[in-house]
């Protein structure tokens, strides 16, 4: 196994913890994020209840849980899966990422205390060295924790809260419509140009460095169908 909330999930079960449903949603949430879990996925209740070791009804609740979210898409007699945004969304997505990001961008630049803007550097770092080690599960985790500390420490409570969501939508839509043999979606730079704007308070640079970010990234799909079948066991139970 390559990642740590695999090998703590494991442990856990093992040691005969006892998994909520909440353990669930962050698990099969991390999963969707680093794009481990790709849209369209089936999630039936009986191999989820196998991976975690627990009922069927602590299932339903997870899943009713991370359909609230917006993770996943469930229907009556149906098995539930990942959601599968359409183009339109996809677009209507990055488009709202964009208005809302680019936003708190300006209102936090120049507010961020030393601490936080440490933490950006080591994770945009630790992102570069990762992506030079061909770790593109690391590198999409320390990338999305840039962004994930801009929503925390937003000045606007609101956006951040937005942010939040829209970085877990905008991660959906990437794993579904990431240009095949595309190996990762770094942008060079771009994360350092942000830190430095952010530091020194220009609030329009920072502005247009998320807009910039997006739109590449953006720029990276390629709005068709992909192929959905994947082994829950062998990426929520690490077998493989």
């Amino acid at each position: 196994m390559s990642n740590a909330w695999q090998q703590e999930v494991l442990a856990e079960i093992k040691a005969g913890g006892r998994i909520s449903d909440g353990d669930i949603v962050r698990q099969v949430r991390r999963a969707v994020l680093a794009q481990r879990l790709p849209p369209g996925t089936r999630l039936p209740e009986v191999t989820l209840g196998e991976v975690f070791g627990v009922s069927r009804s602590v299932v339903r609740k997870a899943l009713t849980r991370l359909a609230s979210e917006y993770v996943v898409d469930q229907r009556p007699n149906q098995v539930a899966r990942v959601r599968s945004p359409d183009v339109d969304e996809t677009r209507q997505t990055f488009a709202a990422r964009r208005l809302v990001e680019g936003e708190l961008a300006a209102l936090t630049a120049g507010t961020l205390p030393s601490t936080v803007l440490l933490q950006i550097e080591d994770r945009a770092d630790r992102e570069r060295q990762a992506f030079l080690a061909n770790d593109e599960p690391s590198r999409i985790e320390h990338s999305l924790a840039i962004h994930h500390l801009l929503a925390e420490h937003s000045p606007n409570r609101v956006l951040g809260t937005m942010l939040t969501d829209l970085i877990l939508r905008t991660s959906i839509v990437i794993a579904l419509y990431k240009r095949q043999g595309l190996g990762s979606c770094y942008l060079e730079g771009d994360h350092h140009r942000l830190l430095e704007h952010l530091r020194s308070g220009d609030a329009a640079a920072s502005r247009n460095d998320i807009e910039h970010h997006l739109d590449s990234l953006m720029g990276l799909l390629d709005l068709g169908p992909r192929d959905s079948r994947i082994d829950l066991k062998s990426i929520l139970g690490g077998e493989g």
